[in-house]
C-alpha cells in the first residue's frame, strides 16, 4: 500500500504543514506536533473515562486490557513508537481514526488499561496498510513491549471488529486533522503544554516489559 495522498490542489494543506505531515522546505520536523496532540487528547480522554468510572462501571473488557497500567507515559510510548517504528507521521491521525471506530463499534472505553495496546495495534495497522515500508509484528510486538503472539492476536481482533474497513479517504483525514488540532487548541486553553518526554534508549533489553499481561485473551 502506498503512503495516503494528500491532495495539495483540492484541500488547504496549512493543517498538514502545522502538524508536521507534510514536508516543508526544511523536510519533515524530528518529533511532529501531531505526537504530542495524539497523546494530550489520549490522556484526557483516559482520565475522563476514568473519572466516570469511580461512579459508574465501565462495560467492556477485552484482549487490550492488561492487569495493570504500564509505568510508561502515553506521551513516551507514542514517541518510543515513532522513533522504533519508523511509520509516517500520518500514520499517527489514521491509528486515531481507526481507534475512534474499534471504541465505537466494541463500544468500549479508554482507559489506562488499554491505551497503550490500542496505540500499538492501531499505528502497526496503519503503517501497513498506508505506508510503503514497514516491519513485521515481532518487530512491533518489540517496540510495544508485548509479545508476538499477543500483538498478532490483537491485530485479528482489531481488524475482525473494524469489519476489515481500513480505508481513510482524503477528506476524513483531513477533518479528523482540524478536530485534532481544534481539540488539542481547547485543551491548551485551560491545561498548561505537555513538555516533551525523552524516550529510554535501551528499549531492546529484554528485561524492559513495557505492557503488562493482558487480563483477557480473546
Amino acid at each position: 500500500m502506498g503512503t495516503l495522498a494528500l491532495d495539495t490542489e483540492s484541500v488547504d494543506t496549512d493543517i498538514y504543514l502545522t502538524l508536521g505531515l507534510k514536508r516543508s522546505g526544511k523536510g519533515v520536523v524530528r518529533s511532529p506536533k501531531i505526537l504530542s496532540i495524539v497523546s494530550t487528547l489520549l490522556v484526557r480522554s483516559v482520565q475522563k473515562n476514568e473519572m466516570l468510572s469511580e461512579t459508574m462501571p465501565m462495560k467492556g473488557i477485552t484482549i487490550f486490557h492488561g492487569l495493570r497500567a504500564p509505568t510508561i507515559t502515553i506521551q513516551q510510548y507514542i514517541d518510543r513508537i515513532f522513533k522504533y517504528a519508523a511509520c509516517s507521521p500520518s500514520c499517527f491521525v489514521v491509528a486515531q481514526i481507526y481507534v475512534d471506530r474499534y471504541l465505537r463499534q466494541a463500544d468500549v472505553h479508554l482507559t489506562s488499561l488499554n491505551v497503550h495496546r490500542l496505540l500499538i495495534t492501531s499505528v502497526m495497522v496503519a503503517a501497513k496498510f498506508n505506508d510503503d515500508t514497514f516491519f513485521n509484528n515481532a518487530y512491533y510486538a518489540r517496540v510495544g513491549g508485548v509479545t508476538t503472539a499477543e500483538l498478532n492476536r490483537m491485530e485479528m481482533k482489531f481488524l475482525f471488529s473494524l469489519d476489515f474497513r481500513l480505508q481513510v479517504n482524503v477528506q476524513t483525514f483531513q477533518s479528523f486533522c482540524f478536530q485534532l488540532e481544534k481539540e488539542a487548541a481547547e485543551v491548551h486553553q485551560i491545561e498548561r503544554p505537555i513538555q516533551a518526554c525523552k524516550v529510554k534508549e535501551n528499549w531492546s533489553n529484554k528485561g524492559d516489559s513495557t505492557c503488562v499481561p493482558t487480563i483477557a485473551q480473546s
